[in-house]
């Protein structure tokens, strides 16, 4: 066997004796769940939540009162690429999603592992830093002044709720994500609409939201790519639902306009949130809330009673991010499991729920781990530096699925679909790149640091599977 192995492409292309198709024979489908209403709500539940909740502050830190511009680039390069997710899903509507079209692209078992391998990564990191989010509003909300270890134990036993959410089924969990959205965006709209009646009463400062102030050793230019690649955290999500695509009612006729609405929509919510705060609170006590929108409700309504709510709503927000992300990491596992990059068993579902068990239990686990390692440090910036890590792992997966819509153009096998065009992938392409590269983007290296540890440890599992599927075939 070799890493150029078509064997391991697709259950259809499988020989009939194959074992993934044996496997797939065995298991039942996914259960079609979502329509059009459930997927866009799905779509801004997973963008809506932990970026704009807790890293506005952040944001801010690096260019300013400006904190609107880094979301309005993070914006449109994430429009940018979702043109491209979108050919790709109306043309191969299955689970596994960025891993699946790079696999049919290049036809490397390696690549495809480390793709996949990376968008996982990128679901669990997103999590992690989402269930860091959810135990300091817990602690904030409830008024308890508690250390690191505390909010450590709370993050992990939230984490052990989302398992159980998840294992549950997802017509639960879809459920649940439509009572988050709901409460995660009426908690943004309010943000805006009490910052717009402070703004009206003449007590805004409308001065900072134009004001660029960046650190001494960084230009105007490179805070901006900085904050940028910051902001995009808080933009991913769109592609978390290519990963649905089995559990999707005709994924290749609703997938273009709900996708584009999702992403329009949180957009301008983005942008609006950010020019209120910037105008409200001034930068610096921003950047050191580790609960900023909170602090903007606080400032703008002293005394008025929902801000004291406004941090459960922060909690159910980054709830629902944790939620989304550890089913697209569960469902991308099963999709390559099922086509045979992964271990078989990863595809194993559950019979009566339906749900594919291992691969959420593996991704649990893996999460739990790693909230644990990046919190033994006290003094970890942990929500900033999981989040840009994931924004991180996601913009290099981008780049790669760009390049692959323009190597798929040759597949003509496929019904009718959506197309992103030549100029769109070229340019997804290289903006991606632009916020990945060290010297460019300017993010601080302990977000390589953690994404090279998480990229062995994906190689030593890819060596894993190859020894034993070689093994397997030597003994046929």
């Amino acid at each position: 066997m070799t890493d150029r192995d078509d064997h391991m492409a697709a259950p259809s292309q499988s020989s009939p004796s194959s074992p993934a198709q044996a496997h797939d024979a065995d298991q039942p489908g996914l259960k079609r769940v979502m329509g059009p209403g459930l997927l866009l709500l799905f779509i801004i539940g997973d963008i809506l939540g932990t970026g704009i909740y807790a890293l506005t502050g952040q944001v801010a830190g690096e260019v300013g009162g400006a904190a609107w511009l880094p979301f309005a680039i993070a914006f449109v390069v994430a429009a940018i690429t979702a043109c491209s997710y979108l050919e790709l899903v109306t043309k191969y509507p299955q689970a596994a999603g960025a891993a699946l079209y790079v696999h049919k692209a290049f036809r490397l078992h390696i690549v495809s592992f480390l793709v996949c391998f990376t968008v996982m990564c990128s679901g669990i990191t997103s999590a992690s830093a989402a269930s860091r989010a959810f135990a300091a509003n817990l602690a904030a909300g409830f008024g308890l002044d508690v250390g690191n270890g505390v909010i450590l134990a709370i993050a992990l036993g939230f984490m052990l709720l989302v398992l159980a959410v998840n294992l549950r089924g997802v017509g639960e969990s879809v459920k649940i994500n439509v009572v988050l959205t709901s409460i995660e965006l009426s908690g943004l709209l309010l943000v805006i609409l009490l910052s717009m009646w402070f703004i009206a009463g003449g007590n805004a400062d409308f001065s900072r939201v134009v004001a660029f102030e960046t650190a001494a050793d960084k230009s105007v230019f490179l805070a901006v790519s900085t904050a940028t690649s910051l902001a995009f955290f808080a933009m991913v999500g769109f592609e978390d639902s290519v990963n649905m695509a089995e559990e999707t009612r005709d994924p290749a006729r609703i997938f273009p306009r709900i996708m584009l609405t999702g992403l329009g929509i949180t957009g301008v919510i983005y942008v609006l949130v950010s020019i209120c705060a910037v105008a409200v609170v001034p930068v610096g006590t921003l950047a050191e809330s580790e609960t900023p929108l909170a602090t903007v409700v606080q400032t703008a309504t002293p005394g008025f009673p929902i801000a004291d709510l406004l941090p459960f709503i922060s909690m159910f927000a980054v709830a629902n991010s944790a939620l989304i992300n550890m089913l697209m990491a569960s469902r991308l596992l099963y999709g390559m499991g099922k086509q045979g990059v992964l271990p078989a068993f990863l595809s194993k579902v559950n019979p009566r729920r339906r749900t594919p068990e291992a691969s959420i239990l593996f991704t649990t686990v893996i999460a739990m781990g790693l909230i644990t390692f990046v919190s033994l440090d006290p003094e970890s910036p942990v929500v900033s530096l999981l989040g840009g890590t994931t924004s991180l792992l996601l913009l290099a997966v981008f780049a790669a699925v760009n390049v692959s819509v323009l190597v798929l153009r040759k597949d003509q096998s496929a019904t009718e679909h959506f197309n992103a065009g030549r100029v769109l992938p070229v340019l997804g392409v290289i903006t991606c790149l632009y916020l990945v590269l060290p010297w460019s983007s300017g993010r601080p290296a302990g977000q390589y640091q953690i994404a090279g540890v998480l990229l062995a440890i994906g190689l030593v599992l890819w060596l894993v599977t190859w020894l034993a599927r070689r093994r397997e075939s030597a003994g046929r």
